[in-house]
């Protein structure tokens, strides 16, 4: 694609995706090289479907969007770029994406930042005491006794993160300003580049037996299902707290519920294996467990972060200029 070409851009992603994130005039910052194409794909089987691939450059997809296989790629002969307004491409991209070396852009960076702020939201909270103090305010309609408080505070804490992963270096970034340690645990990041986020590398096994708040932000990967196991939970200081807002099927959920029932540890779970819990989930009623619905990641107006970034891609494409959320092909296979 030349400098002076038009773009054709394509939706790719469910109908109700497309209202969501770019249903309130988002789309009206694409350059004015960018030809929008009408409609929105949701199936690329659909006639009207294969009739716009053949024109598209650029397909921007978003959650809902099939696999881009290579018979999707046969009838997108013009297609230069796949703009992803979501996190993870790795549903979406097909081998033959890589294997041609088509620009793949993902938003999984602007996805990390409402993750993180709601980690650093939980790590404070939770240092202070307060998430537990609410409930006990609220059944006892008293202030509590002052004893509750030994040890709160969020000064010389030590918080673990495990993996130096997108969501794992936001959360060290927005730690920097507090009077907290900070260590990573990732067997593949350099010490370096953990001391550069203001943080010092540590064992696994290390952070769980040393650290006053863990927080696991692995990506889910073969490989990494179940690494958070009973041994390592078992590690873990009474009183300390542990943090979920990876993936539920990377922890041993059966330990962690034996593990939380005794009461020694506090846990916070925004996702959980399986997602939603049973009904008859004892994680329900364990007083020191704290559960949200899966809603760290953008919600909201957070997912207009998103819609914006990838517009700014498409425009980048169109002006001639480098993408800047591009995911590296040689990394695709320790996508989440």
């Amino acid at each position: 694609m030349s400098h002076g070409d038009r773009v054709r851009v394509g939706l790719a992603m469910g109908e109700a995706v497309a209202a969501r994130q770019f249903g309130h005039g988002e789309l009206d910052a694409l350059s004015d090289r960018v030809d929008l194409l009408p409609g929105v794909i949701t199936s690329f089987e659909d006639p009207a479907a294969r009739a716009a691939l053949a024109e598209v450059d650029v397909l921007l997809t978003s959650w809902g969007c099939p696999t881009i296989d290579e018979d999707v790629l046969g009838h997108a002969p013009r297609l230069r770029a796949v703009v992803h307004a979501a996190g993870t491409v790795k549903t979406i991209a097909g081998d033959g994406v890589w294997s041609r070396d088509l620009p793949v852009s993902s938003m999984a960076d602007l996805n990390a930042l409402p993750v993180a702020e709601y980690v650093l939201a939980m790590i404070l909270l939770e240092n202070k005491r307060v998430l537990p103090v609410i409930e006990e305010h609220r059944r006892t309609r008293k202030f509590p006794d002052e004893s509750v408080y030994v040890g709160a505070g969020n000064y010389r804490k030590r918080v673990g993160l495990i993996s130096a992963s997108k969501v794992g270096r936001r959360v060290a970034e927005l730690l920097l300003p507090f009077d907290l340690e900070v260590v990573i645990a990732d067997p593949y990041c350099p010490t370096d580049e953990i001391e550069s986020l203001g943080a010092s590398k540590i064992e696994l096994a290390e952070l769980f037996a040393t650290c006053d708040i863990v927080s696991l932000h692995t990506p889910l990967l073969p490989q990494t299902i179940g690494m958070i196991t009973g041994e390592l939970l078992g590690r873990m200081a009474d009183g300390a707290t542990f943090i979920n807002t990876a993936r539920g099927k990377i922890v041993d959920h059966e330990a962690l519920i034996k593990e939380a029932a005794t009461g020694r540890i506090r846990v916070i779970l925004d996702v959980t294996d399986p997602e939603p819990l049973p009904e008859d989930s004892p994680l329900w009623d364990l007083p020191d467990v704290v559960l949200t619905p899966h809603l760290a990641g953008s919600k909201g107006r957070e997912l207009d972060r998103m819609a914006d970034g990838a517009v700014s891609e498409i425009n980048r494409i169109a002006a001639g200029e480098p993408l800047r959320f591009r995911v590296p092909a040689d990394r695709r296979d320790l996508l989440a």
